[in-house]
Parts: structure tokens; C-alpha cells; sequence
């Protein structure tokens, strides 16, 4: 019962994010109107990880094969993608760098106020 809970709050945040993108006139999908909703209520304490933990690891886990149809799909449209395959791989190649180093410096941030937060908790200066 506990498994069907939490699958079920999942779907009301997706539920909501289908709501959201349908009155929402930007070209965001619906799925992350559902997951930036269920984000905040995470942080806001409206919902609470043990609410939800165990059905998004079982999410996690079957990730890989939720793409297999997103694959086949991409084999039927390979003549089109093969035409814009530089422009592909350069975009690919600048947005990941451009990922790593705003993922490394958002760390770095994290890290320097979680250890001057503790240093002045301690009394050091």
C-alpha cells in the first residue's frame, strides 16, 4: 500500500504539471512544470522524502528502459539527424562543459558557506 502512496503523490505532481503546461503558455513541457512543483513542496516541507523515496528509486532504477522508445523513435528519423550531426555535436559539446563548470562552481559555493558557516558556529574567524 505504501508503494501505491507514493506513486500516487508522484502522479498528482505530474498530474499538476499537465495542469500547469495547459494554462501556461511557454514552450516548457509538462513534466518539469511537475517535478520543479514537487522540487519546491520538498523543500517547503509540504512533502516530506519519506513520502516519496522509495517509488522514485524504483523510477531510477527502471530509467534506462523508459528510453528504449525514445531510441527507436530516433532510428526513424536518422536521415534527418545525420544532416545536422555537426551542429549536434557542437551544441552537445559546449552545453556539457557549459553544465560541468556551472555544476562545479554552484559545489564550490555550496562547500565555502557549508565550511565558513562552521567555522563561525565554532567562534573561529
Amino acid at each position: 500500500m505504501k508503494y501505491l502512496y507514493q506513486f500516487l503523490v508522484i502522479l498528482g505532481f505530474s498530474f499538476a504539471g499537465e495542469m500547469i503546461h495547459a494554462v501556461v503558455p511557454l514552450p516548457v513541457p509538462a513534466s518539469v512544470y511537475g517535478l520543479v512543483l514537487l522540487f519546491v513542496c520538498l523543500m517547503l516541507g509540504v512533502v516530506k522524502l519519506n513520502q516519496i523515496e522509495e517509488a522514485a528509486d524504483f523510477f531510477l532504477q527502471i530509467m534506462p528502459v523508459l528510453f528504449i522508445g525514445a531510441s527507436v523513435s530516433l532510428m526513424n528519423i536518422i536521415q534527418d539527424i545525420l544532416g545536422s550531426l555537426t551542429a549536434i555535436i557542437i551544441i552537445t559539446v559546449i552545453s556539457t562543459f557549459v553544465v560541468m563548470g556551472v555544476t562545479g562552481k554552484t559545489a564550490q559555493y555550496i562547500i565555502e558557506r557549508k565550511e565558513k558557516g562552521d567555522l563561525m558556529r565554532h567562534g573561529h574567524q
